[in-house]
């Protein structure tokens, strides 16, 4: 029998002047992506700080969007429907990622490259938009249609793939009566991934 669940893209503009460093650049209000697994955004997973005051301390990260550095941003919230298959796939890959969390970087140079079309190789190394479309990539599917380091969140927002259910002030979201039933989602369970050359699935290039 074949189900459906949702997976979330949730775009966020902090107002940081690294955000407004890249808006600077992009032209565009969210400068920040995510992947949630249920519609309450409590499992949350980007490429992002480290600790909340350092920008320069950047890696694999769980989300706390309830957390002050988030809770008063401006946001938008996306959701892609895939099938079940797929959605326990993308789970399980990311739940893998945070078990090695300490290998992977945040991508800094890769934002460079996204300004002048180059794919810059870092291994084990991410920027949060790159890390989303990789994760989709992953599980067979692309949202948007370019390759994975050349996407930038805006990019999210314009693909017809997506359904935009949200926008505005994030804790306008988490505190809308209307967010659970959103969800056609399950809890998610975790299974280790099995296939062989797990560290070289995540590599760049």
């Amino acid at each position: 029998m074949y189900t459906e669940q949702d997976i979330w893209i949730v775009l966020t503009g902090t107002g940081t002047w690294f955000s407004r460093m890249i808006q600077y650049f992009t032209k565009a209000p969210l400068n920040h992506a995510s992947i949630a697994f249920d519609s309450e955004l409590r499992e949350v997973y980007s490429f992002g700080r480290k600790k909340a005051n350092n920008p320069f301390n950047g890696g694999l990260v769980r989300e706390n969007l309830r957390d002050p550095f988030f809770y008063s941003s401006a946001c938008a919230v996306y959701r892609c429907r895939v099938s079940h298959e797929d959605y326990q796939r993308m789970y399980n890959l990311v739940k893998e990622m945070m078990r090695n969390q300490d290998r992977y970087k945040y991508n800094l140079l890769g934002l460079l490259g996204i300004l002048f079309r180059l794919h810059i190789d870092r291994d084990d190394a991410y920027f949060c938009s790159h890390f989303v479309a990789k994760v989709f990539e992953q599980a067979g599917l692309r949202p948007v249609n370019k390759p994975c380091h050349l996407v930038t969140p805006e990019d999210f927002s314009n693909s017809p793939q997506l359904t935009e259910v949200y926008r505005g002030p994030l804790h306008g979201y988490l505190t809308m009566d209307t967010v659970s039933p959103l969800s056609s989602s399950p809890t998610p369970t975790y299974a280790p991934v099995t296939t062989k050359g797990i560290s070289k699935i995540f590599r760049i290039g």
